[in-house]
């Protein structure tokens, strides 16, 4: 593409925007333009930067056709599966993914102008290519606002190392890029690096973003919503060496790798808390409130949802069909109810004494009762999960409740409208919200509960049940009116705690898809899914019995880490493929 080229994509939407009057033939009579006079211009140079954070994909119900990453994880189940048996959930339950195709880049069409979360491969080094001819251009020009040349420099260092972060949790260590190549580059000489070098290098991008004076903790300004911060930086570099901690990437338990994890999470805890940020009071409503709500001061990256007539409501396609919802979508699954302790802060499932989940291990010490299931649980699971007889709220005057029994208007039926599994999606859904008022309510990426649980996991698994690590998640479980931790934990007791806290605090949220692999588990959560089909008696009384939902085939170790596009390999040889592709 030849730089006029690049000087117009870049100018043409600045203009239409900002209203801009500036003529371009001002700048350059001769009719060229180089990436140093774009990067003189403030207002160029806010476009190009725009154009690299437009490569971040919206997460939420954005994975073709608007489903949310948890129907790939245990969390729940996808009601596309089984009547769409051509559906990419049907196709990952089927163990489809392949290094010539991955079903999470089904139905993505880059010309259609619809965004999708797929082909994150292709988006990421796009993304990291012109964030490197930014880093490689702006030392050599000298903006008219020097405090602005400083921040954009910090963010686009951030940028890079939020794409890479993305790259190798999904792939595994990638070349470590620092530069723009020159157009006779041999990109067959490029190599793999380690899933350490790449941390290495993200954590020295977030550094660089943190000790930038330029860079703010928050952002205040309207106009400015969607930039990254120093926040942000901590996020990253938290989670990233959280990754390179665990068992996936630290077969060995190398403990200096805790040990690094952890010092990360306790700055990161120290700085957001000694600058404004807070957990927000109420768990339900964080999830569904106005984004501009200034009460919130736990979000630390959040992006906007998409259209408002379809895929952007998640509602409309993760929802109850009789109150107005479309889809089904992802119905929670009986593994995820079962996490949630007793409202007494007790396990109250502990695991299953068959491979099918229908026999749970039921601790009779916390007053779990299995006749009603859904008394005394932690607030966090009605916040979640429409279970049977929930009450939803008022509909046209009249009170509604979940009637997800068999034959109930709710009821569990083979299509896609209806849940397989006797549950539906409760958390970001606002009985008061529903079709047609979408709100302002984003994706939140990043949040400081999350950074918490990063650090009680990375301290415990550092130096065991420590005080810090209690702290750290006693403070999540207080937010959500749960009774702290009991003292005494072992390293192992706490550690299975944590693991539990994680699952319900960030239920849908894209951690657990993640968290599974990194903690090598796949094969022990991802082999089906369960639910409950209750039947409605003569004398309105309900039974109930556990039912496998689904059964899936992409729970083996290599799919703890997707496999190198088959095309990058044939441009690429002296990248190796992961095990097992």
């Amino acid at each position: 593409m030849n730089k006029l080229l690049i000087f117009f994509i870049i100018l043409f939407p600045v203009l239409i925007i900002s209203g801009c009057k500036k003529d371009p033939l001002d700048i350059t009579p001769d009719g060229r333009i180089t990436m140093q006079d774009v990067f003189k211009d403030n207002i160029l140079t806010e476009a190009y930067v725009s154009s690299i954070y437009n490569y971040i994909p919206l997460y939420g119900s954005r994975y073709y056709p608007n489903v949310m990453l948890a129907v790939f994880s245990d969390e729940a189940h996808g009601s596309d599966d089984p009547q769409d048996g051509w559906s990419n959930v049907s196709q990952w339950y089927g163990g489809m993914l392949k290094p010539s195709y991955n079903p999470l880049d089904a139905g993505t069409n880059r010309e259609s102008g619809i965004k999708w979360n797929g082909q994150y491969y292709e988006d990421a080094w796009g993304a990291i290519r012109k964030a490197n001819t930014f880093l490689t251009e702006i030392p050599n020009v000298q903006m008219a606002d020097q405090h602005a040349q400083a921040r954009f420099t910090a963010e686009v260092k951030l940028l890079r190392a939020f794409f890479y972060l993305g790259l190798i949790k999904m792939y595994g260590g990638m070349p470590v890029i620092d530069k723009q190549f020159a157009d006779n580059f041999d990109y067959t000489t490029l190599h793999r690096n380690s899933f350490e070098e790449c941390v290495s290098f993200i954590v020295n991008d977030c550094n660089a973003a943190i000790n930038e004076p330029n860079l703010p903790y928050r952002i205040s300004i309207e106009g400015e919503r969607g930039r990254f911060t120093k926040a942000v930086a901590y996020a990253i570099k938290s989670q990233a060496l959280l990754y390179n901690a665990s068992p996936l990437w630290n077969p060995g338990n190398d403990l200096s790798k805790w040990q690094l994890a952890a010092a990360a999470g306790k700055e990161a805890v120290n700085a957001l808390t000694q600058n404004g940020y807070d957990l927000y009071t109420d768990y339900e409503s964080y999830f569904q409130g106005n984004s501009s709500n200034t009460n919130d001061r736990e979000t630390i990256f959040e992006i906007k949802n998409a259209d408002a007539t379809y895929g952007g409501i998640l509602f409309f396609i993760n929802g109850i069909p009789t109150v107005g919802a479309a889809l089904a979508g992802a119905t929670p699954s009986q593994e995820l109810v079962d996490s949630y302790d007793m409202a007494n802060g007790k396990i109250a499932i502990s695991g299953y004494r068959d491979a099918e989940h229908l026999q749970p291990v039921i601790n009779t010490a916390s007053g779990y009762d299995e006749a009603q299931p859904y008394k005394d649980r932690d607030p966090r699971f009605y916040a979640s999960v429409w279970y049977n007889q929930s009450y939803y709220g008022v509909i046209n005057g009249t009170p509604h409740y979940v009637a997800s029994y068999l034959g109930g208007e709710d009821g569990l039926a083979q299509l896609r409208q209806r849940t397989h599994n006797g549950y539906y999606l409760r958390k970001f859904n606002d009985p008061d919200l529903r079709i047609g008022n979408v709100g302002n309510v984003r994706w939140k990426k990043y949040r400081l509960a999350e950074i918490y649980l990063n650090y009680a996991e990375a301290e415990n698994e550092a130096a065991g049940a420590t005080p810090e690590a209690y702290e750290a998640i006693n403070t999540i479980r207080e937010r959500a009116k749960m009774p702290v931790l009991p003292d005494g934990l072992t390293k192992e007791e706490m550690r299975e705690r944590i693991h539990r806290e994680r699952r319900v605090e960030m239920a849908f949220e894209e951690q657990r898809f993640w968290d599974v692999r990194r903690w090598k588990i796949l094969d022990q959560t991802d082999k089906l899914t369960t639910g409950i089909a209750w039947k409605k008696e003569a004398d309105n009384s309900f039974t109930k019995q556990r039912i496998v939902v689904d059964r899936r085939s992409c729970w083996a170790d290599q799919f703890r880490i997707f496999p190198i596009p088959l095309n990058e390999l044939s441009t690429l040889p002296a990248f190796t493929q992961n095990p097992g592709w």
